[in-house]
């Protein structure tokens, strides 16, 4: 059937296409069925949606990005079966998938001939039933052939953390303290979906992210280290909608989790990889028996791919660091860089993991590397390697703490008690940091004064609050009034007193 496309002005979806009711009924399809559109040098797979009255017979509306435009012939017809639909069946009833089943599941998700309802069935599947390391080495290998890759003339690091704890912001401290000890680290990171502020979030407070292939090549070779946004390249495509999908339904599976940071880091070229697994009640994973499973996996994978990885299980009970949001974490890691006071956690976990990987690289005995680690950041050295980073990826003219502007409207929640803090809410921190506008909002975020341990005086500041909008403000505060923040307790956590024991029938009450 010959079509000409109308009007592109109305936003379908990237892959949709409205027909005429009649044009509809000559192929027999309903909305939703998949249609084949082709012209010269052009076939593609796209969803029909259907109308009686915006378009005619003959008639066809697509939407901006599709490749087709205004007065464009095309043969629409009915598109073949997919065999990435038998795969996800088989998926769903617990089968085993063959590396080709993989690779035409992720082709089709590349290619988006698959709807959101079957992408949404097979990250369900994952879910429940797992993936066995056949399977998750056929996703990656399948993930990596599908996009762009990188290739170095020399050895190159990264570290990367599986997420899941707000105020995250070692790489901005690791990867200078790396690169300034001779190591070469192009580190690709993601931006927040469901948390206050990704590693490409804080850094873009500071500089340009969305670098190129080729860009991130330059700045590696010149200064030894990147802190780039990977969703900028084409790496691994498929693992992006996928994400896309997992997060409104509040899936992670532990497979795709492995399949995602390895695709993208072996895309990258990375040769030695250090994973950071946050571990605590309200953190991705909750147990030292979970972290230590997952560890396994991600270091079996690895060795499938030709990656070698070391994993580090990290405490994920309470933010890392005092910051929670870009501009505030962007301020908080340059403070550590400068030497100024700041949380404790955040300088210690960026030394431990950046000792690993000195040690793991040969540039520093076993056992010292947290030393050589240490020696870099107070010399200055980081501090100036990641200046030379930010210059590198196109700077913003910030060189210190004191640069770094922070939302207009601040308000502070304070203590109703004397005590000492015994508990805070990583969960109800991201979310009151979302409301204030984080990620989003750069400038928008949560100071914790107190953490847990911290001694603190009725009406004494445990939180402040910034953001650039007085309504998200307000709105942030009556959720804190509704939410279990934080826990204070006295030094006596309980008192059990003596019992008074008298004899009744032989028996002692």
């Amino acid at each position: 059937m010959n079509v000409e496309i109308k009007e592109l002005d109305i936003v379908l979806g990237v892959r949709n296409i409205l027909i005429s009711e009649e044009d509809a009924k000559i192929l027999g399809i309903q909305p939703g069925f998949r249609l084949l559109v082709s012209k010269k040098n052009f076939k593609k797979i796209f969803f029909a949606s259907i109308s009686s009255k915006i378009v005619k017979k003959g008639e066809a509306i697509a939407s901006p990005g599709t490749g087709l435009k205004k007065g464009d012939l095309v043969d629409i017809s009915n598109a073949p079966p997919l065999k990435s639909i038998n795969a996800i069946k088989k998926k769903i009833y617990g089968e085993k998938l063959t590396s080709d089943e993989i690779k035409d599941i992720i082709t089709d998700i590349v290619n988006e001939n698959l709807s959101n309802i079957e992408l949404s069935s097979y990250v369900t599947a994952i879910q429940t039933l797992d993936l066995d390391d056949d399977e998750i080495t056929g996703t990656i290998e399948s993930m990596v052939s599908t996009g762009e890759s990188i290739k170095f003339d020399y050895e190159v690091y990264d570290v990367h953390s599986i997420g899941g704890v707000p105020g995250n912001k070692y790489a901005l401290i690791t990867v200078p303290i790396l690169a300034a000890a001779g190591l070469r680290v192009p580190k690709t990171s993601s931006r927040a979906i469901s948390s206050a502020a990704g590693t490409a979030d804080v850094m873009e407070v500071l500089a340009r992210v969305d670098l190129s292939m080729e860009e991130i090549k330059r700045v590696v070779d010149s200064v030894g280290a990147t802190l780039v946004w990977g969703g900028a390249l084409n790496l691994a495509p498929a693992d992006d909608k996928i994400i896309r999908i997992e997060q409104p339904l509040g899936l992670d599976p532990q497979a795709q989790v492995i399949s995602s940071v390895l695709a993208k880091k072996k895309a990258t070229g990375i040769d030695t990889l250090l994973i950071d697994i946050p571990m605590g009640d309200e953190a991705k994973v909750k147990t030292g028996f979970e972290a230590r499973k997952l560890a396994e996996r991600f270091i079996r994978i690895g060795e499938r791919i030709g990656i070698n990885v070391s994993c580090a299980i990290t405490y994920g009970g309470q933010p890392i660091g005092r910051a929670v949001g870009p501009a505030l974490e962007a301020q908080e890691a340059l403070r550590a860089l400068e030497g100024k006071q700041t949380s404790n956690s955040l300088i210690v976990k960026s030394l431990e993991l950046a000792s690993i990987l000195l040690e793991e690289s040969g540039l520093s005995e076993k056992g010292k590397g947290k030393d050589l680690a240490r020696s870099i950041l107070a010399s200055g050295k980081a501090r100036e390697k990641l200046l030379e980073i930010i210059s590198a990826q196109g700077g913003k003219g910030i060189e210190k703490s004191d640069d770094i502007e922070l939302g207009k409207f601040v308000e502070e929640i304070r203590a109703n008690t004397d005590g000492y803090i015994s508990y805070i809410s990583n969960k109800a921190i991201i979310e009151m940091a979302r409301l204030l506008g984080a990620p989003f909002s750069k400038k928008a975020g949560i100071w914790v004064s107190k953490k847990i341990g911290d001694k603190v005086e009725r009406n004494e500041s445990i939180f402040i609050l910034y953001s650039e909008s007085k309504d998200r403000l307000e709105n942030a505060l009556r959720l804190s009034r509704k939410i279990r923040l934080y826990g204070i307790e006295g030094m006596v956590l309980e008192s059990i007193h003596g019992q008074v024991y008298r004899t009744i029938k032989g028996e002692r009450k």
